[in-house]
């Protein structure tokens, strides 16, 4: 049953207020490019690791203090999290996606004007560090606003369908980044990418934010959210403290499960997608171009497969997924890593295969994760359990990955790194309750107790109760 100091709201109407397809489309569009610009940020920052470790740490730390600068970015990520999040359960989430998006965008376009560590000295990664610190913070909000705002368009029966564009635009950015990246360094001279190309792709991500800015200023908040804002006016009045406090009181459990479950998720896509041109670089002997490739391919064929596997979710469930990723990566990840070591073509196979098993995980993040709480602490809920487990192991994985390998020699620690957070992934999923095909209106956790869903699968109907 719901929490004792929360109650049900009164007079819900039987059925769920239905936006319309297109009013749907544009709702997925807006989440989906401000997901996009967020990991646009992060590809850019990946591919362009070397270049940045030339111009910001040419000292003793090298691409340590590169992968720090990537890591440190996540500090503030749970302190985004604890603001945002209650922040857009009280005023609404479309006016917290707005300043986020708006905040990573031209956090990100700064970097491309900072000066170099030959011309700034120690200033230079100071000043890297703290852009990489606002973005963090602002990325508290975004995901996890960008997910809930998306759950809550969505209809019950096809919540893993349309959340599925959400990772598709998350994948879209970070391939974006790394394609450009890509195809500047085929264009340019070493020397001139080493001396301003680099800058380039950090000054497009302006742009891009401006335009889903736009798309998101034309949008109203979500209907599940408008709908219980009209029979709770007296939440408005609590503070931002005092909502957290009792998201965390009251929703614990939840908070726990979903901590477990992102370490898993994000050890894995840190480790895949933000680690792993650096690795294949300096630990398998590829070139900056073909390590580059390797990870642009392994994106593409996980963008054309997301779609498939949001929809499949709304038939299997959401948990049948999450068990065949987990296992899966346990299994295949030390022999993956050993078979991209053989080779450019061994490689992108090895990176294909650990690519496509863990998208079931990333097709469902959307439909699973806002699922885990009622309207109104959803967004505070997800936000700080996702952004303090991210803070934790995911952003720091690209980190540990690094040390551990420079130290140590021993190129096959990031696969046991994943196999580990995968065990962990496996405990957290143990306690996880399906929700596929059930509403998630309402101030009640979503699937405790039965409820009339707005275009309800029948098949899950029974399922989502359990």
């Amino acid at each position: 049953m719901s929490p004792a100091n929360t109650r049900d709201l009164p007079a819900l109407p039987e059925k769920a207020p239905d936006p319309g397809p297109s009013v749907i489309r544009k709702a997925i569009s807006a989440s989906a490019i401000g997901n996009a610009t967020e990991w646009y940020d992060y590809g850019v920052y990946a591919a362009t690791a070397t270049y940045l470790t030339h111009a910001f740490f040419p000292g003793s730390l090298g691409a340590i203090g590169t992968m720090l600068g990537f890591a440190v970015s996540f500090v503030l990520r749970p302190l985004g999290g604890f603001i945002w999040g209650p922040i857009g359960d009280r005023l609404g989430r479309k006016h917290v996606l707005a300043i986020t998006i708006l905040l990573i965008s031209l956090s990100t376009a700064l970097i491309g004007v900072l000066p170099t560590h030959a011309v700034a000295g120690v200033w230079a990664p100071i000043l890297l560090i703290g852009l990489r610190v606002v973005q963090g913070f602002s990325t508290g909000g975004e995901y996890g606003g960008a997910a809930t705002f998306m759950a809550e368009y969505s209809p019950d029966r096809k919540r893993g369908r349309y959340g599925s564009f959400l990772e598709f635009g998350t994948l879209a950015g970070f391939a974006s980044g790394t394609a450009l990246v890509l195809l500047l360094s085929l264009a340019l001279t070493d020397d001139q990418m080493y001396t301003w190309g680099w800058r380039l792709p950090f000054l497009l991500a302006l742009p891009l934010g401006l335009v889903g800015l736009y798309l998101r200023s034309q949008l109203e908040d979500s209907p599940v959210f408008t709908e219980i804002e009209e029979h709770m006016t007296e939440e408005v009045e609590v503070s931002t403290w005092a909502k957290l406090k009792q998201t965390v009181v009251d929703y614990w459990r939840p908070i726990a499960i979903m901590f477990g479950m992102v370490v898993a998720l994000n050890v894995a896509n840190y480790t895949l997608l933000a680690f792993q041109p650096e690795y294949l670089k300096s630990t398998i002997g590829l070139s900056e171009d073909a390590g580059s490739a390797v990870v642009l391919i392994g994106q593409v064929a996980m963008m054309c497969l997301i779609p498939f596997f949001g929809r499949w979710s709304d038939r299997t469930g959401r948990k049948p997924m999450w068990w065949a990723s987990l296992a899966g990566l346990f299994v295949l990840s030390l022999p993956m890593y050993w078979l991209m070591g053989q080779g450019f073509g061994w490689a992108i196979a090895g990176f294909v295969v650990l690519g496509i098993l863990y998208i079931p995980q990333l097709a469902t993040i959307s439909a699973t994760f806002p699922a885990m709480f009622p309207t109104h602490v959803r967004y505070a809920g997800f936000a700080v359990s996702y952004n303090l487990s991210t803070a934790l192991f995911g952003g720091t994985a690209p980190l540990v990955n690094e040390a551990v390998v420079s130290s140590t020699g021993w190129n096959l620690f990031p696969a046991v790194y994943l196999m580990g957070a995968c065990v962990i992934g496996m405990v957290a999923l143990l306690f996880l309750r399906e929700t596929a095909g059930c509403s998630i209106r309402g101030t009640s956790i979503p699937g405790e107790r039965p409820e009339r869903a707005d275009d309800e699968a029948p098949e899950l109907a029974g399922a989502a109760t359990r």
